[in-house]
């Protein structure tokens, strides 16, 4: 156990929580007895069908008072680097000059004036974040509420592959560290506090989502049926189409009960059936209602830990340089805590709830006329649309990160509302009030750069 007791000297010296500390524990145990996460086709079932958000009640009996007993949480410690982002994503503008931030905090402000209600906004920062997020919130005083609007997510230690040592990477000590995927919300709340905090100030449901998920807001029809049948846990899950294939999917357990599995926990003989969206229909969303009161008893119940399926990720200690000694992550997912609460439940709700905006063909998207902002601060596909967002593809060489982007589109976004698909090739410079419909591809093969003149219609 040298390498566990090395792990949890160098934590302490980081001043990281004991909940953080004690749950690492319990998963190196398990890495070391051999367990890997994996969760094989034989021992799951698929499920045919789930309840449909579109068919719960209308009425909004109790929806007052759940909203005063509820929080929104949002997950909010990435940087954004896949997009060439140096700081907070949420601090990217998406729409009408608004960021992740702004609209999230209009989206909490207006159901607070709709129903009177308390509705503290809570974020999930990592260290990299909390600090300008803070700064960020700060400009929107109104919506401080009775508890922290922060708390941060914990880090831990990669392992050498051999003899689980923690890794040394002198060059960036920092590339030691690692996330312990987003399942870390749970030891993360009871090592902050935030739970304790939340409970003693009579909140009692949690509305939890990803910041950059725009689709993600409280919904009050699902959160009175969520309060109505005293479900401890519930996960929202879409249905899965082809480009959902290598994404996690929900399952059935033999004896009853739920769970989540991930690709990192399929055996490679299993991964046909995984990707099949036919077999495995539904894919978590990651947008989940958890009972804050059920939370407390499952920690209590299990020595404060709360055991989720572990995945083992193998890496390189500088994810930069592939050269670098390979190492293993231990991460968890937070949808997967559907398999440890008994009565956990999981609801079909429409792909409408579900738009991460992850590269910037999304944001293109998004910036474009093909959505519109409500005057809830909703994020919408605009009406004229059949319920699908335009399909765009942007050249990476040239679009991949953000400051390429926006130098490419200088004076805006080009109308997206009549479009199906969109594809650029190559280096193009787009000017004012470009249209596009349909379908259309945009080639520039040669050297330099092609400018689309402002007032270009593109079409096929």
């Amino acid at each position: 156990m040298a390498g566990l007791e090395a792990s949890i000297d160098k934590m302490r010296s980081e001043r990281v929580a004991d909940a953080a500390i004690e749950t690492f524990r319990h998963y190196y145990e398990r890495l070391q007895g051999g367990d890997l996460g994996a969760l094989a086709e034989a021992d799951i079932e698929p499920i045919e069908d789930l309840p449909d958000a579109d068919e719960l009640p209308e009425d909004e009996g109790g929806v007052s008072e759940a909203l005063d007993a509820a929080v929104v949480l949002k997950l909010n410690g990435g940087l954004g680097t896949s997009m060439g982002l140096d700081g907070p994503k949420s601090l990217l503008e998406v729409k009408q000059g608004r960021t992740f931030l702004d609209i999230i905090v209009q989206q909490v402000l207006a159901l607070r004036g709709r129903y009177d209600a308390r509705l503290p906004l809570v974020l999930m920062n990592s260290f990299s974040t909390r600090e300008p997020t803070l700064a960020a919130l700060a400009r929107h005083p109104e919506i401080a509420a009775d508890v922290p609007l922060d708390f941060v997510q914990n880090k831990i230690p990669k392992l050498g592959v051999d003899g689980l040592q923690p890794a040394s990477w002198p060059a960036n000590p920092d590339l030691e560290w690692a996330p312990p995927g987003h399942g870390d919300l749970y030891p993360a709340m009871v090592g902050s506090g935030m739970l304790d905090t939340l409970l003693e100030n009579g909140y009692r449901y949690a509305f939890v989502s990803n910041s950059d998920n725009l689709g993600a807001v409280l919904e009050p029809r699902i959160l009175a049926w969520f309060a109505r049948e005293e479900i401890p846990f519930l996960m929202e899950a879409a249905d899965r189409t082809d480009a959902d294939r290598k994404g996690g999917h929900l399952a059935g357990m033999p004896g009853g009960g739920l769970v989540l599995r991930e690709s990192a926990q399929t055996p490679d003989a299993d991964m046909d059936a995984f990707q099949d969206v036919r077999r495995h229909r539904y894919f978590n969303t990651n947008t989940l209602w958890v009972n804050l009161e059920a939370l407390a008893d499952a920690l209590d119940e299990r020595g404060g830990i709360l055991p989720l399926p572990m995945i083992a990720n193998r890496k390189t200690v500088d994810p930069s340089d592939k050269s670098s000694p390979e190492v293993i992550q231990i991460e968890t997912a937070m949808g997967a805590a559907i398999g440890v609460f008994e009565g956990a439940r999981a609801l079909r709700v429409p792909r409408s709830r579900f738009a991460p905006v992850k590269t910037t063909n999304d944001l293109l998207s998004v910036r474009s006329d093909a959505y519109v902002l409500t005057e809830e601060a909703h994020v919408a596909l605009a009406p004229p649309r059949d319920g699908s967002p335009p399909l765009v593809e942007l050249d990476s060489s040239f679009y991949k990160l953000l400051p390429a982007f926006e130098a490419r589109f200088p004076l805006g976004a080009p109308s997206l509302l009549e479009c199906e698909r969109l594809s650029v090739t190559g280096d193009v410079l787009f000017g004012r009030d470009v249209v596009v419909r349909g379908s259309a591809d945009v080639r520039q093969e040669g050297e330099g750069q092609l400018r689309v003149p402002d007032g270009s219609v593109l079409e096929g």
